[in-house]
């Protein structure tokens, strides 16, 4: 029986029922987005008083907010001595850092909005796919602890039992630290508490047209929506991977790639524990990597890049054999396992594979998560508000360079992902 194209996650949960409204003549900032960067935002600018309105193409949490893994991780998508050697130790400190603090941000939004999302702090396990890799993990959690004071754990190939029931991967390592939860549940709860703080969210509201203008003397910008037009003082891009022609400057700087999630039907506890005995949110080393975790109800949730490009019916009914087989290759225990829901999403990548936040073209802006958006996301929307409230700039990654496309080979059509799967799967081959 084929699994159905869908989300597991939007079983479990009611988004929020935000009631419908005229758009205000004018607030202090415009939000475009409602995922995690924005209702953070907004949460954080409501509380201290802005008028704030959220602009949102769809409903709470459409985009990837609702479709990831769950996953609240430590660390950057590079490694630690990748970030020394392009941005200096001190930077570099900086960055890790405020990945540590964008973990401690998301269980404490949580625990004060009382937002019901199984989080829990179990920690994340990164398995090494070749022996060559776990050599790596020795020489990157050494740098970790001497350089930026945080211990991760090597867990050797003998012991990798007592983290993860499958043989296929030469070692491991671990950090504490990452934690995991319902993202679905959590962003729903987000924008609950943007909400009540005075935030006012407007779902099934485009936004079309953005210009320099300015109303009874003020400056700011001319904001067009689906629905209608309204002044703001400033504006916040909170768009990651379905950032479009609007922002037309941004778009080119990012990669909209899609990854795809299985989920598979309920597991027998004992199954479950062998698979996963500490319960960790685990992923591999490879580029072309799997991420994988129990969901609160002992599911087995299986993703990746199966394929590039963005969702479609396509890629996602495909994307369902490729997990599928991916799953049965380091779990041959699920082989006769069901599997319930496939779905998928699109996530947004810099050229440089690091988040960018600040301001370009005069606007606010906040992207390039490159799959660590369920905390990073929530960080960098408060810092990105205090920026606005302030006027100081106080998150790591806006001094870093950020750039586009090399030769400027990209118009925000991203042609070249197929290219870009063959080659990471051959470095992923002779690496």
């Amino acid at each position: 029986m084929a699994p159905t194209e869908g989300n597991f996650w939007l079983t479990t949960v009611d988004l929020p029922r935000i009631p419908a409204r005229d758009l205000p003549a004018k607030v202090d900032v415009a939000v475009i987005g409602a995922g995690f960067t924005g209702l953070s935002a907004a949460r954080s600018l409501a509380k201290n008083g802005a008028k704030v309105a959220v602009l949102e193409a769809e409903n709470v949490g459409w985009g990837a907010s609702c479709r990831n893994g769950g996953m609240v991780l430590s660390g950057l998508k590079l490694r630690t001595p990748t970030l020394i050697a392009r941005y200096g130790r001190e930077a570099t400190k900086k960055m890790y850092a405020a990945s540590l603090e964008s973990i401690d941000c998301v269980e404490a939004i949580v625990r004060e909005a009382n937002i019901e999302c199984n989080f829990l702090r179990s920690g994340h396990l990164e398995v090494a796919c070749k022996a060559k890799h776990f050599e790596d993990f020795r020489r990157s959690a050494e740098t970790i602890e001497r350089e930026l004071g945080h211990k991760l754990r090597i867990v050797e190939k003998q012991d990798l039992p007592g983290e993860i029931g499958s043989l296929v991967y030469h070692g491991g390592m671990v950090d504490e630290a990452s934690a995991g939860l319902n993202p679905a549940r959590y962003v729903a709860g987000l924008g609950d508490s943007a909400f009540l703080a005075g935030a006012e969210i407007h779902e099934k509201t485009r936004v079309v047209g953005l210009e320099r203008g300015s109303l009874e003397g003020d400056s700011g910008w001319k904001v067009t929506t689906s629905r209608g037009t309204l002044q703001a003082r400033d504006v916040l891009i909170a768009t990651s991977g379905y950032t479009g022609s609007v922002t037309r400057s941004l778009q080119r700087k990012i990669i909209p790639i899609g990854s795809f999630i299985i989920v598979t039907e309920v597991l027998p506890e004992a199954l479950a524990c062998e698979l996963s005995p500490r319960n960790r949110m685990i992923y591999d080393s490879k580029n072309y990597l799997f991420y994988y975790r129990l969901t609160p109800d002992r599911r087995m949730l299986f993703g990746g890049r199966a394929a590039f490009f963005p969702e479609n019916e396509n890629t996602v009914r495909e994307s369902a054999g490729i997990l599928r087989d991916g799953m049965i290759a380091v779990y041959p225990q699920l082989r006769e396992t069901k599997v319930d829901y496939v779905w998928g999403g699109t996530l947004d990548f810099a050229f440089d594979i690091m988040p960018h936040a600040g301001r370009m073209d005069g606007m606010y802006f906040s992207v390039g998560y490159a799959g660590h958006g369920v905390a990073m996301a929530t960080l960098l929307g408060k810092k990105i508000a205090q920026s606005i409230l302030t006027g100081r700039d106080e998150n790591p990654f806006a001094g870093i360079p950020f750039p586009g496309a090399p030769l400027g080979l990209y118009d925000g059509n991203p042609w070249f992902l197929p290219f870009a799967g063959v080659w990471y799967k051959f470095l992923d081959l002779v690496s």
